[in-house]
């Protein structure tokens, strides 16, 4: 296996997500942790697991992902490059996954040659690799499971789960940011490793500082101000539970930040247009969240508990400890072990109250949230993930 303190491996970094996507998650900050330690990186963008719906949202994805997949990879920064591989959807049938396969092999075999870049590892999060990839060319293969991704809406369960079997009895390492996936995926992989999701802390710490300026569109908001920020779909949020504490608490305000059916484009919303004190604001830009996250006395996180859920570790946990944010959270799995600096609740009433609770104390353990946050870092999560690739691996 290759061994990673090698400052020449080169990655072939197989993602879920578009580089451009607003919510940036794992898989673009571990590339850019990986580039700034000088390894070098062809990330591929999401090859589209889920079966596309008639709707404009999905028309609108399709028709970028056709404008971005003719073009040539661009180099968003030093040692990454971006690919937007042009691949065909509905991927439950055989056919269709194997000219996927034929053209991601051709695709990254040309543009790495291209760009002078060697095969030595594959670092992967899609769970149906081995369907589209040829995976015996590589001297380490690394899959980082971080969701339940056959729980989706939309998703070929039955073949995601036959892919992904076969993708844990290739890989050499696997990690994992949930209990769940670590208790799943050790019974078939012998070197799986739990670290979970973390956040940039930079980045949403500056939410303390006195000079950042409060968005214009929320500034003028009067009265106690609670939010989400993420995406609005309706298989991870309880929509329910949200109009039970804002139907409750008229003087609450209430933002929701994100795109409406981000991973769900059935998600229906109109149960939100009566209440006056509920504002879906859409999405925004990533370097602009510190500044709503400003806005905002409590942090909720009011997931649904469900199979995807329950593998679920949301990054903006750490997102809102970093901004010193008091958070009030459903009972997610992952999540658990956090107690001290958080509020976990199994009702809607334990919700309501948690919230009441914490907005008579907001600056309250801002100090304690703020040194959990410092310790759950995109640095120092690639560090611990480097040290177990060193032990585990032979060298190139």
């Amino acid at each position: 296996m290759t061994e990673l303190k090698n400052k020449t491996a080169d990655v072939v970094f197989v993602s879920t997500a578009d580089w451009d996507n607003p919510y940036w998650t794992n898989k673009q900050h571990v590339a850019i942790q990986l580039a700034k330690r000088g390894y070098k990186i062809f990330y591929v963008e999401s090859q589209g697991l889920r079966s596309p719906t008639a709707t404009a949202r999905d028309a609108k994805r399709i028709f970028g992902k056709i404008k971005k997949g003719l073009r040539t990879p661009r180099k968003v920064r030093e040692n990454l490059y971006v690919w937007c591989p042009l691949t065909i959807p509905f991927q439950k049938y055989q056919i269709v996954r194997h000219i996927n396969r034929l053209i991601l092999n051709a695709g990254v075999n040309f543009w790495t040659k291209i760009l002078g870049l060697k095969k030595d590892v594959f670092w992967t999060y899609s769970p149906m690799s081995t369907a589209f990839y040829d995976l015996n060319g590589y001297k380490a293969v690394i899959y980082h499971s971080v969701d339940d991704i056959k729980a989706q809406p939309g998703m070929p369960a039955k073949a995601i789960e036959k892919f992904e079997i076969d993708l844990l009895k290739k890989a050499d390492v696997v990690f994992v940011t949930a209990p769940s996936l670590y208790d799943a995926h050790s019974l078939i992989n012998k070197n799986v490793f739990y670290h979970s999701n973390v956040a940039d802390f930079d980045h949403f710490n500056s939410a303390t500082n006195d000079s950042l300026e409060i968005p214009e569109d929320v500034r003028a908001l009067k009265g106690p101000v609670v939010g989400f920020i993420g995406a609005i779909s309706s298989y991870k949020l309880d929509f329910l539970l949200i109009k039970y504490v804002a139907e409750l608490r008229p003087d609450i305000n209430f933002l929701l930040i994100g795109e409406v059916g981000e991973g769900d484009p059935n998600t229906n919303v109109e149960i939100f247009e009566k209440l006056s004190n509920v504002r879906l604001l859409g999405g925004r830009p990533y370097k602009e969240l510190p500044a709503y996250l400003k806005k905002i006395d409590v942090a909720l996180l009011p997931n649904k508990i469900n199979d995807y859920t329950k593998a679920m570790f949301p990054m903006k946990f750490f997102e809102y400890l970093a901004a010193g944010k008091p958070v009030v959270s459903t009972e997610l799995p992952a999540l658990i072990a956090f107690t001290e600096v958080a509020d976990f609740c199994n009702n809607y009433d334990d919700f309501l109250a948690a919230i009441d609770r914490r907005l008579v104390d907001i600056e309250g353990d801002v100090e304690r949230r703020l040194k959990v946050a410092r310790k759950y870092t995109y640095e120092y999560r690639t560090d611990l993930m480097l040290e177990i690739l060193k032990k585990k691996t032979t060298g190139l």
